[in-house]
């Protein structure tokens, strides 16, 4: 692989559905989702049941190249399938690597809860004592995510 690219981040906190219990949903979304990313080929076993999101202003984010996409992903009736994106990444969090991947769930199949392009979407192992508002760098992989400043 090329070399990552840096992009610093502060922790915000997010919807809380991917770990849930939720408004949208009683119960989390990834408890739903990893055993069908798994059967698709990404494994999550070991990493934490929901997600780091990581605000980057005032840098946004694209997926140009992801690892995975997985298309129709039937994890709920509450709403349509939904397409996923991986990318694998790495937090940086007072100076230990945890090993990650980029979770972007795709705008244009979701009915909710839609992220703001500066805020990244990581499933991480567990990285203890982090909290809201802590500074950390995020490693990408450019050939599959882009980071760039909007005009």
């Amino acid at each position: 692989m090329t070399d990552w690219i840096s992009v610093h981040g502060i922790l915000a906190q997010g919807y809380r559905v991917a770990s849930g219990p939720s408004a949208d949903y009683p119960y989390g979304s990834l408890e739903r989702q990893r055993p069908i990313f798994k059967s698709r080929g990404l494994d999550l076993d070991g990493y934490f049941n929901g997600t780091l999101n990581i605000d980057i202003r005032p840098h946004v984010f694209a997926l140009k190249k992801p690892q995975y996409t997985f298309r129709h992903v039937e994890w709920t009736d509450l709403h349509p399938p939904e397409d996923f994106s991986f990318s694998h990444c790495r937090v940086i969090y007072a100076g230990v690597a945890y090993d990650g991947w980029v979770y972007y769930p795709h705008p244009e199949t979701k009915e909710r809860n839609f992220q703001d392009p500066s805020l990244l979407e990581v499933i991480a192992v567990p990285i203890l004592e982090i909290e809201y508002g802590d500074e950390l760098q995020v490693l990408l992989n450019p050939e599959e995510v882009s980071v760039y400043r909007p005009e």
